[in-house]
């Protein structure tokens, strides 16, 4: 059960890049949490909330608002990834250009909970400090 956790949440991240709503949303349960720290750069920038209650507001937010913070180039390098039982971690470095212009580079862990099979809760930690250097200092120029 430990190894198709783990390959479900690296499905799961598959299903994110793609950006279609329903396909996302079938991968949490109906009351799934996504907690990311208060005040971080993409809730702030994106003006949504940092801890997300729902598979419709989670789904919404993987599926139309990231997107309009992360432009282009989005790419995820897995660092690593851990199953114990119903929970998975994974350590990744996200690369993405962002709607300013500005390049964006930023490690994260986060944790998975499953539940009946499903995404139940994501915690989600990252350098919020250099998120927000990224996300709101302005694009250097080369002119």
């Amino acid at each position: 059960m430990t190894q198709d956790n783990r390959e479900f949440v690296l499905s799961a991240w598959r299903a994110f890049a793609n950006h279609d709503l329903e396909t996302i949303a079938a991968y949490f349960t109906e009351d799934a949490e996504w907690l990311a720290p208060a005040g971080n750069a993409t809730a702030v920038a994106l003006d949504v909330p940092s801890h997300m209650v729902g598979r419709s507001a989670i789904a919404q937010f993987i599926a139309n608002d990231f997107p309009r913070l992360f432009a282009r180039d989005v790419s995820v390098s897995f660092r690593g990834v851990y199953a114990e039982g119903d929970r998975v971690i994974v350590e990744e470095t996200m690369s993405a250009t962002l709607v300013n212009g500005n390049s964006y580079v930023n490690d994260y862990c986060f944790i998975f909970e499953l539940q009946g099979g499903l995404i139940h809760r994501v915690r989600e930690y990252m350098d919020t400090a250099r998120g927000h250097r990224m996300v709101f200092t302005e694009a250097l120029r080369t002119d």
